[in-house]
């Protein structure tokens, strides 16, 4: 079975839907039209870029050209997530991008050597959507915790004093702002998995039923999918805290200024 294509005119069609939220946005008063109709631009623009771009990277099928594909990902989403938590590059910039492409590339050889059993695990098929999607879960767990972790440094720098003036480690100081910053981005995930199949139906599952995959098959993919991501995202958030934790505090365990002014 194959998927039916979507004329130009259909897609123009399925876009007029955005009308609706932008209608409300006017009758509420709400300043989010302009960054909506941007929004949207840039979304249509750059999906039909990467498609072309896609086309022929499946076509050259070069596991180097598909590994730097894979570091232009990371490198993405380390400064996204350094704008969109208004940290400083100089504190963020290389443990996140370290911590993201190491969880990538071991998580994601990871499936696709010991569960999928590729002999080609490179694939651009394979390779490319399971990074990116490992990619984008990452960075939005990454970036809630992080902004959590940091807030809460700021706002309770005196619990984090008091702890350390009274025995603690500075590892057993600094756990009770990493703990609630696992918390509080893990929780919509867990939120997630438990209602799959049930209340929610996976766009990676219906993506490929709607490919023409049965539907058993899809179903363990997604299994697998969710059980990956929201590992990596652990892992990948772990190890930018590690690493990140030397540009963080001085030598005397001191917060330092990591907040970008703007």
């Amino acid at each position: 079975m194959e998927t039916t294509d979507i004329s130009y005119l259909s897609m123009a069609v399925g876009l007029l839907l955005m009308a609706l939220p932008v209608y409300f946005f006017h009758r509420l008063g709400a300043r989010l039209i302009q960054s909506t109709a941007i929004a949207t631009v840039r979304m249509v623009v750059q999906l039909f870029l990467i498609g072309l771009y896609l086309r022929y990277l499946f076509e050259w099928n070069s596991p180097l050209v598909n590994f730097a594909w894979v570091l232009i990902m990371v490198l993405v989403a380390t400064f996204t997530a350094a704008r969109r938590t208004r940290l400083r590059l100089r504190t963020i910039a290389l443990p996140l991008f370290s911590g993201l492409l190491a969880t990538a590339v071991v998580v994601g050889l990871y499936f696709l050597v010991l569960v999928l059993r590729l002999d080609h695990p490179f694939d651009a098929r394979y390779f490319v959507p399971i990074m990116g999607i490992l990619m984008g879960n990452m960075l939005s767990v990454n970036v809630i915790a992080l902004n959590t972790y940091y807030d809460g440094l700021q706002r309770e720098h005196h619990l984090y004093y008091y702890l350390l003036g009274n025995g603690a480690t500075h590892l057993e100081a600094i756990t009770p702002f990493a703990r609630q910053a696992v918390e509080k981005s893990f929780a919509p995930c867990i939120a997630n998995m438990a209602v799959l199949g049930i209340v929610s139906l996976p766009g990676t599952m219906i993506g490929q039923i709607l490919g023409g995959s049965a539907p058993g098959i899809a179903i363990k993919y997604q299994m697998m999918i969710t059980a990956i991501t929201f590992s990596a995202s652990m892992l990948s958030l772990m190890l930018t805290l590690r690493l990140a934790d030397s540009r963080s505090f001085d030598v005397y365990g001191r917060l330092r200024n990591v907040r970008r002014k703007d």
